[in-house]
């Protein structure tokens, strides 16, 4: 499964575009649409739109391949571009260690979206986006 023009728009919109290399809410350099800055990777010079388009494609088809490899029960296009968002967001060890993959794997679709709201901080602050990106 591949996250949907809506799914990725979604991660474009809650990442924002940024060209110069800044220091995320938790604390890692960070550039384009949320690509963590890699070591051996140098973008002193900040990178173009069409190169932050390309790293995110590359991060969201590692999260894609967490998501798959995670969640073993089938997924609606919205329910695999959520957990899609939400991988690329916090990694794939987020997700492997998380109650909300648990929840899911188990079919208790009810009680996925409080487990989304429960990741709402970041620096041990509570961030008005990170509530923001959960709900939607």
């Amino acid at each position: 499964m591949k996250t949907s023009p809506t799914g990725l728009a979604l991660i474009q919109k809650f990442e924002g575009f940024e060209p110069q290399i800044y220091t995320d809410a938790a604390g890692y350099p960070t550039i384009g649409y949320g690509h963590l800055i890699r070591a051996g990777e140098n973008f002193a010079h900040g990178i173009s739109h069409e190169q932050a388009v390309r790293l995110l494609q590359q991060d969201v088809a590692v999260a894609e391949r967490a998501v798959a490899r995670l969640i073993r029960v089938p997924l609606t296009q919205s329910q695999f571009d959520a957990l899609v968002s939400f991988t690329f967001n916090l990694g794939s060890g987020a997700l492997q260690r998380s109650t909300l993959r648990q929840k899911v794997n188990r079919g208790e679709h009810a009680e996925v979206p409080p487990e989304f709201m429960r990741w709402v901080w970041a620096g041990g602050r509570k961030l008005r986006g990170l509530i923001r990106r959960r709900a939607s």
